[in-house]
């Protein structure tokens, strides 16, 4: 475009930022109200031009992970709708949430172009970065729109014409952005009224898609204003529950259920859980009526606002043996951590779909919470053939940290090896390299891990030219690497490379499954003592700063202190200390001994007095037996009432 387009369009935004009226083409409202925001939240500059913002490989890969199974459900709808429009030069691209493209179709002789505009994979349109454009303004607005040439904010984006439409989920809430763009287009806006019927079309059948995908056990309303079209293309469509209630929605339910109910669509939460009789002259029972069976003229559904619909209603699909089966079970190496906790499972499931992948994996979690072991696990399960290595990034000296990671040549140092050293990196060739404590990485040896990374190569130390390898990357920090980045301690783009999928573990005292810990660790130490009910309680109670590790040392440490069973005195102090354990302590033992079941005895006033016997009076031997504290026994024996003969410790009365 010539230097005077830039001017005009320049001041045309200045005008309208300083609150002057608009000479020449009109402009939407919506296209106005993204001016507006670019200017005065986004506090974006008219005269400042840039270059289409492509988010790095890794940062695309999380977005795309997250946006998997709606890629997966749209993809075949966007391929149809591309297939129409071959031969006239349009791009699709499907946004996430964040503005970024996680699918894109287009000529790839057209590639370097597309990508220099922002219609390519991983470009981020979000409005605070790329100012007015069809994705990031119908992620504000939630509205298809079209932002035909000049619309756009910036003065690189004029060339365009794109028009886009949102996608919303099962809950109401916009889950991405179907755009349908021209690098090159008629000037008339008018041009585009064609994409903007196809995009939205385009959108419902994908919402529609999910809805089906999503609801096989519920009875599914498929609505149209026509009854020629009702079988073939609905204008809408919802889910009904057991009970009559629905359950969700694809978006035009949500408007016409609001019309109906005199409410604003963006209200779908007061929508979800009603009645279907609340909007409709029907229930539950007359669905069969309006199953394919009838002829489409005669399914007729009366709306409590009088307004006449045509339904199809679908009735639950039967439980398949697939559907009806178990979770699939864990690859073993999993397995061998799945000790009954609901947020682990998440997370040993998430590690079993990324396994055999070759994304990096980051690991999260406090300071002992079992990176190590899951690290070891997502390699035994990953099928490489190469060695799974383990480096602590913070117990090696800085001055060292390279040359164990890339290895040295002969001759590069006095004192090195006299035929040099391969790096650990190298030593994880086509296996799996694990950086422990990656945020405790020096800032100049992160830049070179970034190029291993990025290129799959290594330079030795003394060496001119890099070597390939074949790694996987797993990395583990119990810091929070995105606040290091904020603060200047570890590089974004690093950290965009490393967590291309994040694993957060739970901490101990999060977890559900901590007395199936204490077993599994006894087990693996050689220990078949039980532990009693009062030391159960103490574990349970106790916070586990050291999570997982302090565990294994307190079992430890209890088993080379304990004979018959592990009681509250063989665990250490720490644990004996505890508020909530001394707060608990008395309530619970009188209770075990009310009637309670503890260590295979019932605890009522005959049993006692027959451990006793059996014990010979020793009130510490019974105290062991029945798991409790010698005092609660002297209280029973008194409140019961026993012969005095039981009722010595040591040769001591009570």
């Amino acid at each position: 475009m010539p230097i005077h387009s830039y001017t005009a369009h320049v001041q045309e935004l200045e005008a309208f930022g300083m609150g002057y009226p608009l000479h020449g083409e009109a402009r939407d409202r919506a296209v106005l109200g993204s001016w507006r925001r670019c200017i005065d939240q986004h506090r974006l500059d008219p005269s400042r031009t840039s270059e289409a913002h492509i988010v790095p490989a890794g940062q695309l890969r999380a977005h795309r992970e997250e946006s998997e199974p709606l890629i997966r459900i749209a993809r075949s709808g966007l391929e149809r709708l591309y297939q129409q429009l071959k031969g006239l030069d349009y791009v699709l691209l499907l946004a996430d949430r964040h503005g970024v493209a996680v699918d894109f179709l287009g000529h790839d002789s057209d590639a370097s172009d597309l990508r220099s505009a922002g219609l390519y994979l991983g470009a981020q349109w979000r409005e605070d970065v790329a100012g007015t454009s069809a994705v990031g303004t119908c992620l504000a607005t939630g509205e298809a729109l079209t932002v035909h040439q000049s619309d756009h904010f910036d003065f690189t984006h004029t060339r365009l014409s794109c028009t886009a439409a949102p996608i919303y989920d099962l809950q109401g809430q916009l889950a991405a952005v179907l755009d349908l763009s021209l690098l090159r287009s008629p000037a008339a806006r008018a041009s585009q009224q064609m994409a903007l019927h196809l995009v939205t079309a385009a959108v419902r059948r994908v919402e529609l898609a999910n809805l089906m995908a999503q609801s096989s056990s519920d009875w599914v309303l498929r609505l149209a204003q026509s009854p020629d079209f009702l079988d073939v293309d609905a204008d809408a469509a919802l889910s009904v529950d057991a009970r009559g209630r629905i359950r969700a929605m694809t978006h035009a339910a949500s408007r016409m259920l609001a019309s109906i109910a005199g409410l604003n669509w963006r209200q779908q939460p007061l929508l979800t859980g009603q009645p279907l009789g609340r909007f409709f002259d029907t229930d539950l029972q007359a669905l069969p009526q309006l199953m394919r069976n009838r002829p489409a003229q005669e399914r007729i559904l009366r709306a409590r606002d009088g307004s006449i619909w045509f339904a199809h209603a679908l009735p639950p699909q039967p439980r398949s043996s697939a559907q009806a089966s178990p979770r699939p079970s864990l690859p073993a190496p999993l397995q061998a951590l799945n000790t009954g906790d609901a947020a682990m499972g998440q997370v040993l499931h998430k590690a079993a779909r990324l396994a055999p992948q070759d994304l990096p994996v980051l690991l999260q979690g406090e300071t002992g919470s079992g990176k190590e072991f899951l690290a070891r696990a997502l390699h035994a399960a990953s099928g490489r053939s190469g060695a799974f290595v383990a480096i602590n990034c913070a117990a090696i000296p800085e001055a060292l940290l390279e040359s164990e990671l890339f290895g040295y040549l002969p001759g590069t140092w006095t004192g090195g090896a006299h035929k040099g050293r391969a790096g650990l990196v190298e030593a994880a060739h086509q296996g799996s390299l694990f950086l422990d404590e990656i945020g405790d990485m020096p800032l100049a040896l992160q830049a070179k891990l970034l190029r291993v990374l990025s290129e799959s190569e290594i330079t030795p130390l003394g060496a001119r030219a890099p070597q390939k390898v074949d790694i996987r990357v797993i990395s583990a920090s119990h810091r929070p690497l995105a606040e290091l980045v904020r603060s200047g301690q570890f590089r974004a783009d690093l950290l965009y490379r490393l967590n291309a999928a994040e694993l957060q573990l739970p901490a101990l005292r999060d977890r559900s499954d901590l007395l199936a810990l204490a077993e599994h660790m006894l087990a693996a130490i050689g220990c078949s003592l039980r532990l009693s009910a009062p030391a159960q309680a103490a574990l349970r109670a106790h916070r586990w700063p050291g999570n997982l590790r302090e565990l294994h040392n307190a079992l430890r440490y209890a088993a080379a202190l304990a004979e018959q069973q592990i009681d509250l005195e063989h665990l250490p102090d720490a644990l004996q200390c505890s508020p909530a354990v001394a707060q608990g302590q008395d309530a619970f033992s009188e209770a075990s001994l009310a009637g309670a079941a503890c260590g295979g005895h019932a605890l009522h006033a005959a049993t006692l007095e027959q451990v006793l016997a059996q014990c010979q009076g020793n009130v510490s031997e019974a105290a062991r037996l029945l798991g409790v504290n010698r005092s609660t026994i002297h209280r029973r024996i008194q409140r019961q009432q026993l012969s005095r003969v039981f009722a010595r410790q040591d040769g001591e009365r009570p």
